[in-house]
């Protein structure tokens, strides 16, 4: 079937609507169906095998492919269930995208994900990889279809210019859909009542609630010209606000950090510097790291975008006294709150700057053991060259993107390593991310 266009503009198609059997999923919360001509549709809100109505959503005629959401079902998957957000939905919030598909059925997904991209730009099989092919829910996150687990301790809403109220933003959209509660913020985020304030002449309100202390930020964004509110809220809570002129995030009052407790360590993580938002992460994936490298008591450690210290403190505590630790980490803000988090071990450095830059200048030859957790873009060919000349016994690759980990075990089997095992994590439940750990040997 095929609509009128909804969009005047020439050449482009969408509000067209096509019928279509729905394909298998692909990288970034769709799945793939092709239209009656042949061209790609990129489906949100589907599942594999299900026949649907996708009304387009970004495309024009003649493009390689179409975006489009699924309107209506008219064939369901065994896997579907009501979404449990009334957010959820074509054309709605666009945090979330497997609200419809089952808890297991989810992690089924991500990890055909997972094993297409290693295939495809890796060429490893799962078994080559040393992967069983599951994707590991986070302690307490098996849930039954239907219910939602309240895990994200870093929510940012958008603010709504004409009402003030606080929202997220719709898919590919700068567009906000207001909201009464965020299903998956955590409990100490929703208890804040952010959406229950007035926010006019802000852009954005960034929630933080802390693991393992009660400590609550939030980080205000205003619009030019615009003055901070009052922020009183049902939790006591710092504030924190961004600069207009320099982009900084400054405080406003309270403290400028949060403490977040892994590993049995107490990490200060300050103006809204990256740490894993899901309450159980950090200590997973320092679990999953450390069970990979099998550190030794003496060794020598690489910690690469090593964020506010997370796992070069890992490293310190089982490498013991006569160990060593180099830490690589861009952010100027997260090198001070690592070499605050790291000042107990003696044999613990932290360098400011790019990988790339800072490690060719260390003059470092070789070492035992490598960590990284590069950002959503991967490592890189270049970097990954310098990594395999040093010769570590083993390498533990911490990715949040399957197509920047694959690309890059890419470069690590041409420079003599391979897969050892790899574990995979839900760390994001009802959203397509995904968190892997590859650990890496020398052949």
């Amino acid at each position: 079937m095929q609509a009128e266009p909804k969009n005047t503009q020439a050449g482009s198609l969408v509000g067209e609507e096509y019928e279509v059997e729905v394909g298998p999923v692909a990288h970034g919360g769709h799945c793939i169906a092709r239209t009656a001509l042949g061209q790609v549709l990129f489906v949100r809100h589907a599942l594999p095998g299900e026949r649907v109505v996708a009304r387009v959503t970004e495309g024009e005629e003649g493009a390689r492919f179409l975006r489009a959401d699924a309107v209506t079902v008219l064939s369901a998957s065994k896997d579907r269930v009501e979404a449990s957000c009334p957010y959820a939905g074509p054309g709605r919030c666009g945090g979330c995208d497997w609200q419809h598909a089952k808890p297991g059925a989810q992690r089924r997904l991500k990890g055909e994900v997972i094993a297409e991209q290693l295939q495809r730009l890796a060429g490893l099989t799962p078994e080559e990889a040393g992967w069983d092919g599951t994707v590991m829910p986070a302690e307490g996150d098996k849930l039954p279809a239907g219910q939602v687990p309240a895990w994200r301790t870093r929510v940012q809403y958008a603010v709504d210019a004409s009402t003030g109220r606080a929202g997220l933003r719709r898919h590919r959209s700068h567009e906000v859909e207001p909201i009464d509660h965020c299903m998956i913020a955590a409990e100490g985020v929703s208890e804040l009542g952010i959406e229950k304030r007035d926010w006019t002449g802000m852009a954005s309100v960034e929630a933080i609630a802390a693991t393992g202390s009660q400590d609550r930020q939030v980080i205000l964004t205003p619009r030019p010209g615009a003055r901070l509110p009052i922020v009183e809220l049902d939790k006591p809570v710092s504030v924190m606000r961004v600069e207009e002129k320099d982009g900084g995030v400054h405080r406003v009052h309270g403290r400028p950090f949060v403490r977040e407790r892994a590993d049995g360590r107490t990490h200060r993580v300050g103006s809204g510097g990256f740490w894993q938002v899901h309450p159980k992460a950090a200590d997973t994936l320092v679990t999953a790291v450390m069970q990979g490298l099998l550190p030794r008591k003496g060794e020598m450690a690489l910690d690469l975008y090593c964020g506010v210290g997370l796992f070069a403190g890992a490293l310190a505590d089982r490498l013991g006294e006569k160990g060593a630790v180099l830490g690589i980490e861009s952010g100027k803000r997260a090198v001070e709150d690592a070499r605050h988090n790291l000042a107990a071990f003696d044999r613990v450095r932290i360098e400011h700057g790019k990988v790339e830059t800072v490690l060719p200048r260390t003059g470092i030859t070789e070492v035992d053991l490598i960590v990284l957790d590069p950002p959503r873009a991967g490592a890189g060919r270049k970097t990954v060259e310098h990594l395999t000349a040093l010769g570590a016994r083993r390498i533990a690759y911490v990715a949040c993107d399957p197509a920047a980990l694959a690309r890059d075990l890419a470069y690590f089997r041409d420079g003599g390593y391979r897969v050892r095992t790899l574990r995979a994590f839900d760390l994001f439940p009802m959203t397509h991310h995904v968190e892997c750990v590859a650990i890496l040997t020398r052949k």
